[in-house]
């Protein structure tokens, strides 16, 4: 950006006359659409939201990922040729064979992973208990933090908990005491975690900056019950205090409940950031992908190919770790698994 500097192509002129669709404008898909352009290959995005980016623009906040450098990011794919088609379910408006039969010689699937889980715990469909998904959309994506010059309106309160503790945990409850504090609100946000901080999945930096802005944390604790008021909104958490037990299969202790241990927090807004799990729109409809149990879907390690030839996929929805490099990296593998399956066709 501060040096101007231009698209670089090195274009292939084996496979520069060729069109390929990538499916979804995460990180996966944007990476993707990006090795492949630079070899002349005109690429095709096709995203469901109404701007690209995906979870680089719905999920993390623009504190981290400040907006103009992803959108210079998406503007260089679009000098490179790559044409993004937004508001476009792919499993809905149209299917993959519809694809192949548009004479796309070949498709990448960065769907991501979109379904949020939750706690299956009483009281959880109490209003004000938000998806650390529908949260961060509302503020991230669609501006909630400007109602009602934006149409999108988020609640806000003054009591705020965050049950998790990956970086989408952390994410959440820095975004929450920024609200606060920007309606004038006392900052009162917490994080509760069932094991101590030495387990928790998020990077240390990102910990490190939600304790620098003021969230509180709760180690140890496990959410039983959400309670609410007469008008169905949610006001007290009901916890029991863990204890540390043997490895489970993650590799982690497990987290042991203490007998006689509850207690209640005062929570008035409450955000479950536990994981998501793949959205299953486009394998539904497509009953030849393959899929795991958790409902990824399963690729060749070394080409990323699905099980139809000619799909491939990366990020997420062949089970990541969640991380934008990692996703990068896979989509990476997939442009050149992409390319030696062009060439042998």
């Amino acid at each position: 950006m501060r040096n101007n500097l231009e698209p670089k192509v090195e274009k292939d002129l084996r496979v520069s006359k060729i069109k390929i669709a990538v499916v979804g404008s995460g990180p996966a898909g944007l990476c993707c659409a990006g090795e492949l352009a630079r070899k002349g290959i005109k690429v095709t995005v096709f995203e469901g939201l109404h701007n690209s980016g995906g979870v680089l623009r719905y999920g993390i906040p623009p504190f981290r990922i400040p907006r103009d450098v992803l959108d210079f990011e998406i503007d260089y794919l679009k000098k490179l040729g790559v044409n993004i088609i937004p508001n476009f379910i792919i499993g809905k408006a149209k299917s993959l064979d519809e694809l192949f039969k548009e004479g796309y010689a070949a498709i990448f699937l960065g769907l991501g992973a979109g379904i949020p889980s939750f706690l299956g715990i009483g009281g959880e469909n109490l209003c004000n208990v938000y998806s650390a998904n529908e949260f961060l959309t509302r503020v991230n994506l669609m501006s909630a933090y400007k109602f009602p010059r934006s149409h999108t309106p988020v609640n806000i309160g003054k009591h705020m908990v965050v049950i998790g503790g990956g970086n989408t945990a952390m994410d959440s409850a820095r975004v929450a005491l920024r609200l606060q504090v920007m309606n004038g609100i006392k900052p009162d946000t917490t994080i509760l975690y069932r094991r101590t901080e030495v387990e928790m999945p998020a990077r240390r930096l990102e910990i490190e900056h939600a304790k620098e802005e003021g969230v509180k944390f709760q180690l140890l604790v496990k959410p039983e019950e959400f309670i609410g008021d007469d008008s169905g909104l949610v006001r007290k958490l009901k916890c029991l205090q863990c204890q540390l037990g043997e490895p489970d299969s993650s590799g982690r202790s497990r987290p042991v409940e203490i007998k006689g241990s509850d207690f209640e927090l005062d929570c008035d807004l409450a955000i479950v950031a536990i994981g998501l799990k793949a959205n299953q729109i486009l394998t539904k409809a497509t009953p030849e992908l393959k899929v795991d149990q958790y409902g990824d879907l399963v690729v060749d390690a070394q080409t990323m190919e699905t099980s139809i030839r000619g799909v491939f996929a990366g990020g997420d929805i062949v089970g990541g770790e969640g991380t934008v490099i990692e996703a990068m990296g896979m989509s990476k593998k997939a442009a050149q698994g992409i390319i030696t399956y062009l060439l042998e066709e």
